[in-house]
């Protein structure tokens, strides 16, 4: 699924201190807001919806169905070939 990109202000002093001590404890702020961010998912978006995404993420990731050559059609022996009958169109010349 594609990211997007959220924004937010923050006291320069407040996000240093955080930064610090989200460091000792062998994290990121990045992934300290990642987990933030889908607990929030998780708590306002409806389970029917999510699923609906996921669905539609499952089915984005897929590679794509390659087609299978088609053999020729075999000809009817009680058919003639094309032998300029009808256009299909129903409008006569």
């Amino acid at each position: 699924m594609k990211k997007a990109t959220v924004t937010v202000q923050f006291e320069q002093e407040k996000l240093r201190a955080l930064e610090f001590y989200i460091s000792k404890k062998d994290s990121t702020l990045e992934a300290e807001l990642d987990d933030f961010m889908e607990k929030l998912y998780e708590k306002h978006v409806p389970t029917q919806t999510r699923e609906y995404i996921e669905s539609m993420t499952d089915r984005d990731e897929r590679p794509p169905r390659q087609q299978r050559p088609r053999p020729p059609r075999p000809t009817r022996p009680d058919r003639p070939a094309s032998a300029g009958g009808t256009s299909g169109t129903g409008a006569e010349n």
